[in-house]
Parts: C-alpha cells; structure tokens; sequence
C-alpha cells in the first residue's frame, strides 16, 4: 500500500466515526489492478419499507479508489467504472463521496467517473529537499517563538510505536472540552484502542513538557516516506507557552532525522486563504502545499432526488450528500 489511508484495517477503524460498515472492493483484469476502501451508510428513510438504500463515504482522513497496478490506463479505468457501477446497483448505493488523497493526487486518475470539486490546499513541511527544513520551510517569526519556548524550558520527548494512548487522550479530551467541539471530533477510546491494536508500529507521539509536566501532545502517523499529522492536543492553561510550535518543531526534527520526506499537516476548516488553522500550518510549510479534491457521484437520481424530497433539503445544495444536511 502507498499510504495508512489505504489499509483496511484503516477503514475499519473508522466504522463507528461515519456510523457504517467498511467494505474493500478489488477489481483485477489484464488492464491492470485497482483496490478501494471506504464504508458503507444506511440512509435513515420511512418512504420504502421493503428496501434498504446506502451511501459510500471516505474514511476519516484520505482515500478513494486506487490503481496498484496498470498496463492499460483508459481500459483499466473503464471496467472499473463499469464494475463500480454494477456494485452500486447490486447494493442499492445512491450516492458517493470521496476525499481524495492530495499528496498522491489519486483524483486525476478517476475524474471519468467522479465531479470532481477542488476543496481546499493542504500543507507539508519538506524533509527531503531541504538541509535544513526548520531553517528553511519555517516562517522566520515561527522560528524564532520556537527558539524562545525552548529558552523559557520547554522540552519534548518522541515516543515512537507507543504501547499507550492515555495521556494523550486526557491532553486531546480536554483540549476538546475547551474549544467546545462537534461531537464528531470526540472520537472514543475504542477508536485510539483499535488504532493501537493494529497500527502501533505506525504511530508516533510527541510529548512537550514544561517543568516536568506533559502540557501537549502529537499524534502522528508514519508510514513509507510519509508522517501525517493526526490529532493533538494541549492543557487550555498552558496555550500561552505555544506548545503546538514545540509540536512541530520536534516532529520535524525527527522525522529529518530519520530520512522521511514529508510531513503533511492538512489543511484548515475552509478554502478561505484567510482560515486561521490553514494560515497556522503555513508556517511550518512555507514552501510545500497540495491541493486537496472530492470526489462526487449520485448513482440513483430517482432514490437521491426522494431522499432530499422527504427531508425537506435542496437537491442542488452544495452539502453532499444533500439528503443528509441537518435542518
């Protein structure tokens, strides 16, 4: 596999976060090989009682399908989406939506079955180009509150294929209560349990410390060249001290240190070049962005337009699937 967000395991894990059942599909001709990931929804409906209908939606993080190998390009992509179709059909799945991986950029490779809608860029720190990435990717005022933390006694430890999420779930908790977040960003022990279970060799944790205390945490995925960010956290009364910098600081030092080429750390909450947590992620990747796609399919029209008739929604809303915008 090219990335964690293609392990199906990975999907799994997600289950109980999009509220479905993960399902890989692979598809394999002389054309070549494609495998996908993602999980399946029940659609809440009382219009059919002799039916049930679903929706495909990405894992938390990136996906879609993918090619993993091909001696045929335009075939290989033409009976996938005819066996795609077939499934969909078979399964009563009205609708699809994708998050595209933006460093691989699998979009391009299916935008003959997907609408493909540009949603926002996401931000690297690189590890590979640079000597120096901290010197060179860091913006110079991120540097230099970085260089006074440490000053001022803030330290960090790497904690590389952890047996235990328990500090860091009381960090990311709390964190969480502070700024008052969806329920959905509230994922359960369970999830960090499995996580663990199953990918403990691909986890990395930094600690920042100040006076001997854990006040922050990062969790990062490792996996191939590439470290993701996933989740962090930090004390509310100790935000004054900038730990996150620390944060960043530490992963980039680390992972420099031991030959990764990349760290992505996502994008903010909107495409506005003006979103605070897209402008906060810049300054530790001045140089190194992606851009990231969805993907969107309805493959029953029929079903789709009822489903958004019977919840009262617009059928052309920019929320997708439609039917299931929240009034």
């Amino acid at each position: 596999m090219k990335d964690i967000y293609f392990e199906r395991y990975y999907c799994k894990v997600n289950e109980y976060i999009e509220e479905g059942k993960s399902e890989f599909l692979e598809y394999t001709s002389a054309a070549g090989k494609i495998t996908y990931n993602f999980i399946k929804r029940i659609i809440p409906q009382d219009f059919d009682k002799d039916n049930d209908y679903y929706d495909i939606i990405s894992p938390y993080g990136y996906g879609g399908p993918i090619i993993n190998s091909c001696t045929n390009y335009e075939l290989l992509i033409d009976e996938f989406a005819e066996y795609l179709s077939n499934y969909c059909a078979k399964n009563n799945i009205i609708s699809e939506f994708v998050r595209f991986h933006p460093i691989l950029e699998n979009n391009k490779d299916f935008d003959k079955i997907y609408y493909l809608e540009y949603s926002r860029n996401t931000v690297g720190t690189n590890l590979k180009d640079y000597t120096d990435p901290f010197q060179e990717e860091f913006s110079k005022s991120t540097r230099k509150q970085i260089r006074k933390a440490l000053k001022n006694g803030i330290t960090y430890e790497i904690l590389d294929s952890s047996d235990s999420l328990s500090k860091f779930l009381e960090i990311y908790y709390a964190t969480m209560n502070h700024r008052d977040s969806k329920e959905f960003y509230y994922f359960s022990e369970q999830y960090f349990i499995n996580l663990i279970s199953k990918f403990k060799k691909n986890i990395v944790l930094v600690e920042v410390k100040y006076e001997g205390k854990i006040i922050s945490m990062g969790f990062y995925f490792k996996y191939n060249n590439y470290l993701h960010a996933h989740l962090s956290g930090t004390l509310p009364e100790y935000l004054s001290l900038s730990p996150a910098y620390i944060i960043k600081y530490a992963i980039t030092e680390w992972g420099k240190a031991h030959g990764y080429d990349l760290i992505h750390h996502g994008g903010g909450l909107s495409n506005n070049k003006d979103d605070n947590l897209y402008k906060f992620k810049k300054r530790f990747g001045q140089n190194t962005e992606f851009k990231f796609y969805v993907g969107k399919r309805i493959w029953n029209r029929e079903i789709y337009n009822k489903l958004c008739e019977i919840n009262n929604v617009d059928v052309n809303s920019e929320f997708f699937p439609a039917y299931r915008l929240k009034n």
